[in-house]
């Protein structure tokens, strides 16, 4: 499977989840280490320009592809089993428990979640503490410039 990250320059490598884990996120706690990704770079896009006006974006970000094996199982969360207020923002600590949760099992390496900011596309969540993280690869690193009309 291939995924997306879109991260600022000096985060795109390496992959660790520690990012996340400074300040916790929709699916996960602070001081839990998940690595957020995307189905697509459309998603992984938007899931960044949520948090931004064009004014305060950025200008180094990167898009990072990834490449999971086929072999490393992943669970997959259908929107039915996901509590009601899930795609509230701010996100609520029910969310946050789904995530370290699946950390803390280590049963599966890849979560595959619904998107809150896009409906019918989905994220793709990597344990970086989970025995087969060693598989999964950066396979291109570029430039990705935001089209200005996105914050019109």
């Amino acid at each position: 499977m291939e995924v997306f990250r879109l991260a600022r320059e000096k985060y795109a490598t390496p992959l660790s989840g520690k990012g996340a884990a400074i300040k916790g996120a929709r699916w996960n706690s602070i001081g839990i280490e998940l690595i957020y990704t995307a189905k697509n770079r459309s998603l992984a896009m938007a899931e960044v320009a949520v948090h931004f006006t064009w004014a305060t974006l950025p200008e180094d970000y990167m898009m990072v592809t990834i490449d999971i094996p086929d072999d490393i199982e992943a669970k997959q969360i259908a929107e039915a089993d996901l509590p009601p207020a899930w795609r509230e923002f701010p996100h609520p600590v029910s969310t946050q428990q789904i995530g370290d949760d699946f950390v803390a099992e280590k049963k599966f390496c890849v979560l595959i979640i619904p998107s809150a900011v896009t409906q019918g596309d989905f994220n793709v969540l990597i344990n970086p503490h989970h025995k087969d993280f060693g598989k999964i690869s950066i396979t291109k690193i570029e430039k990705f410039p935001f089209d200005k009309r996105i914050f019109y």
